[in-house]
């Protein structure tokens, strides 16, 4: 009787192998839907770089789908897991829950990762007005004066906010969080003078350092940039292990079969590695990875465990 149940179950799993290959060889017959945030967003921007390249690998056109970001994250969530309706987003994705009780998603439960897409540092930037021209400056003018600064984020969990929130737990230094909607609004809030420092995307951040409209101090990667040329990093502006970078995926819904994840990780690679589209990759301030499933699974939990601690405090704050 044993031996009849052992076969039975090695029979069962045998045919859910043979329908996941199927379903992989099978797999486009329908146009293939990428979900992301506002268009003009990071996400939203890497979907249409990588579209035509992904569409003629599958034979099936590659749609861009525009949702707000907690309703485009939910919405994947609950698709079907067939490999037709995927999430490109930023690390907000695996962040904001970490501060957020409201959320309904569990990252590394309810997503199933395609590939790692690419990262964008951060620069530092103040209002010329303050009288600050390094890291360290900023850090002595904002222990003597706390709670003087005002300092925009983005929303809770996005890469301006997490920024913002590390620099504070590195260094003790106090100042108020103002709540913007974007890199734009917050810029805008910074070039006019309603906030003085802000850690804003490089490509957003750059044209206005260039104009003399906003100085910069340092970017946010581990590694200096060639996206904010000539600036030094936070760690070796005298933050040691300072880093955070806005790092862009592609999911599907968790339990999609291996055999799909698998040729849509090929298709978009392949797509990402066209010497153009990397080349607009970079102008549009990201440089490319092209990273496999488990790459960006073991960036989700990386990443998860170095800032659940500084997030926790955000939430206790």
């Amino acid at each position: 009787m044993r031996m009849q149940r052992v076969a039975l179950a090695l029979t069962f799993g045998m045919l859910l192998a043979g329908a996941g290959l199927a379903a992989g060889q099978d797999f486009p017959t329908k146009p293939v839907r990428m979900v992301t945030g506002d268009a003009g967003g990071p996400g939203d921007i890497a979907a249409r770089l990588i579209g035509p390249g992904v569409s003629t690998s599958l034979g099936q056109p590659l749609v861009v789908e525009n949702r707000p970001w907690i309703i485009a994250v939910e919405h994947v969530v609950k698709s079907p897991r067939d490999g037709y309706t995927l999430l490109i987003y930023a690390s907000i994705v695996w962040i904001a829950p970490l501060v957020r009780k409201d959320l309904s998603w569990n990252p590394l439960r309810d997503f199933a990762p395609v590939a790692l897409v690419g990262s964008s540092p951060n620069i530092l930037v103040v209002h010329p007005s303050l009288p600050v021209k390094s890291v360290k400056d900023l850090v002595a003018l904002a222990k003597a004066r706390p709670g003087d600064l005002n300092c925009a984020v983005g929303p809770t969990g996005s890469t301006t906010f997490i920024a913002a929130e590390t620099f504070a737990a590195m260094t003790g230094a106090r100042f108020v969080r103002v709540p913007y909607k974007g890199n734009v609004p917050g810029l805008t809030a910074l070039v006019s003078g309603e906030v003085q420092l802000f850690f804003a995307s490089a490509t957003s951040a750059t044209p206005l350092v260039k104009l003399g409209k906003l100085r910069a101090l340092a970017v946010t990667s581990a590694k200096p940039s060639a996206l904010a040329a000539g600036l030094p990093t936070m760690a070796a502006a005298g933050l040691p292990g300072y880093e955070v970078t806005s790092i862009l995926g592609v999911f599907a819904p968790a339990k999609t079969p291996a055999p799909i994840i698998q040729r849509l990780n090929r298709d978009i690679v392949r797509a990402l590695n066209q010497p153009a589209v990397k080349e607009r990759f970079v102008a549009t301030g990201f440089d490319v990875v092209g990273g496999s499933p488990e790459q960006l699974a073991a960036t989700m939990k990386s990443e998860i465990a170095r800032f659940s601690k500084i997030m926790t405090a955000a939430r206790a704050n």
